[in-house]
C-alpha cells in the first residue's frame, strides 16, 4: 500500500497479522533542535546531551504514531511481529548502535578537511534513525496500551552478513569484510546521502568508509543488535 508506515495504510479491523522488518528504527523526519551535533551524522559519544533526547523523543513519537495506527487496522486478537536495529545498553551513545554511522561520519570529516565536502554540509545533516533498547520500546508499548507485548528478544549479527560463523567456507579478510559493510550501508543510504552532498561524492565516501569499517574490524568485530517483538492485539 502506498504511503507511510507511520500513519494509517489499511482499513479499520481487516488485519489479522502484521509484519514489520528494519523498518521501524527510520523516523519520519530528522529530530528538531540537534543543530549543535556538529560534525556527526547521528548520535555519537561527542554529542550533546540534547541530541540523544531530541532522537529519542523522536522515536518515541513515531513508534507511538505506528503503534496507533496498526491497533485501528488490526482485529482483536491479531498480532503483530516487529524486528528492529537496536540495542542492549542503557546508553544511547554506546559502540553497538553509533560505531557503524561514526565511521561513516568520520569519512565525511576527512572529505571536509580535503576542501571535497562542504564544511556546513556536514554540520547540517543527520540521519532520521534511532536505535532503540528494550526498555524504551516496553515503555512506549505499554503506554499505547492497544497490544500486549508476549516477547521481545534479541539476537545479534555481524556487520559483514557473509561473516557467518555457520559458513565453514568463509575466511575472514578485514579488507574485504569492510568493503561488504560500505556496499551494505551505501544501499541503504546513498540515495538520502546524494540528495544532501551530491551524487559526485559517493563513490570517494564509501571507498573511504570501506578503509575505515576495515581498520575497525582488525580490533573489534561490532554487532548489529536486533530486536524482535511479537504482540498481540488487545481486545
Amino acid at each position: 500500500m502506498p504511503g507511510s508506515f507511520h500513519g494509517r495504510l489499511f482499513a479499520n479491523n481487516t488485519l489479522l497479522f502484521a509484519h514489520s522488518c528494519y523498518s521501524v528504527h527510520w523516523l519520519s523526519q530528522v529530530p528538531q533542535g540537534i543543530e549543535n551535533n556538529k560534525g556527526n551524522i547521528y548520535m555519537y559519544k561527542t554529542s550533546p546531551q540534547n541530541v540523544f533526547d531530541a532522537y529519542l523523543k523522536q522515536f518515541d513519537s513515531d513508534f507511538s504514531s505506528f503503534l496507533r495506527s496498526r491497533s485501528e487496522e488490526i482485529i482483536s486478537g491479531g498480532r503483530m511481529v516487529i524486528t528492529v536495529i537496536g540495542r542492549r545498553s542503557l546508553d544511547p551513545s554506546t559502540k553497538e548502535c553509533c560505531q557503524i554511522w561514526g565511521l561513516l561520519a568520520r569519512s565525511l570529516r576527512d572529505m571536509v578537511a580535503e576542501d571535497l565536502v562542504e564544511e556546513a554540509k556536514l554540520d547540517s545533516f543527520n540521519l532520521p534513525y534511532y536505535n532503540p533498547n528494550g526498555i524504551e520500546l516496553r515503555n512506549i508499548i505499554e503506554r499505547d496500551g492497544s497490544f500486549h507485548l508476549d516477547s521481545l528478544e534479541s539476537f545479534e549479527l555481524n556487520w559483514d552478513v557473509m561473516d557467518d560463523p555457520k559458513n565453514d567456507d568463509f575466511i575472514f579478510c578485514n579488507i574485504t569484510s569492510g568493503q561488504n559493510v560500505a556496499k551494505s550501508i551505501r544501499a541503504v543510504t546513498e540515495f538520502i546521502l546524494a540528495s544532501h552532498f551530491g551524487e559526485e561524492i559517493i563513490e570517494d565516501l564509501f571507498h573511504r568508509y570501506a578503509e575505515h569499517v576495515s581498520e575497525q574490524l582488525v580490533t573489534d568485530k561490532i554487532r548489529y543488535i536486533n530486536l524482535v517483538m511479537c504482540m498481540t492485539k488487545k481486545g
